[in-house]
Parts: C-alpha cells; sequence; structure tokens
C-alpha cells in the first residue's frame, strides 16, 4: 500500500477505534433529546404508547463511525472495513474484561470516605456507584459486540452492492443506503441484548426505544451526507500527489 494511502487508513482507524470504544462506555447513559432544548417530552406514538425521544448517550459519536465506515469502504473495500471491525470488536472484549476486573476490586477506605458525599450534602456509597455506572455498561457492550459486527459485515455487503449498481456515482445512495440498513439491524439488536437479555425491559419497550433510536440515526445520517462529500473530497486531493516522495522515506 502507498505511503499517503496507509497513513489515510491509520487515520481512519484511530478515529473509528475511539469512538467506537467510547460510545460503547457512555451508551449506558439514557438522555432526554427535549431537555437539551427545554422543551417537553415529544410523547411520540409508538406501537400504541406515546414515548419521549429518549437516546442512549453512545449515539451523540456514534454517526463518526458510520461515516468513517463508509469512507473505509470507499477507499479500502470490504477487507479494509472487516480488518478493523474485527480489531474493534477485539479491543471491546478487552475493555469488557478490564471493567470486570476493576469492579472486583476492594476499594480503599480512604478512597471511600472522600467521595461519600453528594452535592446536596447526601451520602452514597462511591464503590457501588462506580460499580453500577459501568457494570451497567457490560450487557451494552456484549450486545453491541453482537450488534456492531453485524452491522458492519452488513454496512460493506450493502454498500459494495450498491456500488456495484451505481459505479462512482451516487456516493450518497450507497453510504446512506447501507447505513440505514445496517443501523437499524445494530439498533435493534445492541437493544434487545442489553436491556432485554441483560436488563429488566419489556420487549415493547426495546421496539420502541429502537424505533426512537433509529429516527435519530435516520436523521442524522441523511443530514451528515454534505460532510461525506467534503470528506471524499479532501481525501482525493490528499491522495492525488501519492507520486510525491513521503516525507520520512524510511517509513514507507
Amino acid at each position: 500500500m502507498a505511503y499517503k494511502k496507509r497513513q489515510l487508513f491509520m487515520v481512519l482507524c484511530g478515529i473509528f477505534l475511539t469512538n467506537a470504544l467510547l460510545a460503547e462506555l457512555i451508551g449506558v447513559k439514557i438522555f432526554s433529546g427535549e431537555g437539551i432544548f427545554g422543551l417537553p417530552g415529544a410523547q411520540i406514538p409508538v406501537m400504541g404508547a406515546n414515548y419521549d425521544f429518549n437516546l442512549t448517550a453512545g449515539v451523540i459519536i456514534w454517526p463518526v463511525v458510520f461515516i468513517t465506515t463508509d469512507i473505509i469502504n470507499e477507499y479500502f473495500g470490504k477487507s479494509g472495513v472487516k480488518r478493523i471491525s474485527f480489531l474493534t470488536a477485539a479491543l471491546i472484549a478487552y475493555a469488557f474484561l478490564v471493567i470486570v476486573v476493576v469492579t472486583a476490586l476492594p476499594p480503599a477506605q480512604f478512597w471511600q470516605e472522600l467521595n461519600n458525599q453528594g452535592p446536596n450534602g447526601t451520602s452514597f456509597d462511591m464503590d457501588y456507584a462506580f460499580n453500577k455506572v459501568f457494570r451497567q455498561g457490560l450487557g451494552i457492550i456484549l450486545g453491541s459486540l453482537v450488534a456492531f459486527l453485524l452491522g458492519q459485515l452488513l454496512d460493506a455487503q450493502v454498500f459494495h452492492w450498491l456500488r456495484n449498481l451505481t459505479g462512482s456515482r451516487k456516493i450518497w445512495l450507497r453510504a446512506t443506503g447501507s447505513t440505514l440498513v445496517s443501523q437499524l439491524v445494530d439498533t435493534v439488536v445492541v437493544l434487545f441484548i442489553a436491556f432485554y437479555l441483560f436488563g429488566n425491559w419489556d420487549l415493547k419497550l426495546v421496539l420502541s426505544v429502537a424505533v426512537i433510536n433509529y429516527l435519530y440515526k435516520f436523521t442524522v445520517a441523511v443530514l451528515l451526507t454534505p460532510v461525506l462529500y467534503l470528506a471524499h473530497a479532501g481525501i482525493d486531493r490528499y491522495l492525488a500527489s501519492e507520486n510525491e516522495p513521503p516525507p520520512e522515506s524510511h517509513l514507507a
């Protein structure tokens, strides 16, 4: 692989891996979309009930992951997506093991005493709070490992199927189309495993939250299409000078 293309792959992989891992760790928090703007609950009718626009915190940075996936797909093909996807899944599994070990460690007494006061003077168990937050993420991490790999492999397959139909034209179609299909699977699978199999949600609640989360991902995928074109333009300009000698030829 040429120098600049190899450098591009490393940067894309770094962005992909960092955001995927962060999304797993922060995904334990469910936040109110309306609350950000000080609005009342939207009460969106889904499956016979009304739900507010509540989302897992991981969706905030997940669009970065699927944009990076599309760019890797475009320039490095299915093999590039598979390589970084399997590597990321292995590192997420590693993070899972570290969390299991760390939450099992006995807390130091002084650490407990220094951190046992809430903002209103209420006392709480810091070690319990620490374990509660991180161990909540275990179900999400397990669910995400399955959903992540399914979504990534499906994304790569749909992307290249659409590319075979459109050739080099219609970047928006293959990028957005593959993302919308893969994220539908990813959203349903991760919530089902994390909150139904490992949590206490009923199936109706899982599907309802999945609909709300997918509406967000659908909207973001469409809105970020111009960003994808800008990224392509920048990368094409960067790679156009590939024949220039690299600044440090011993790295080539």
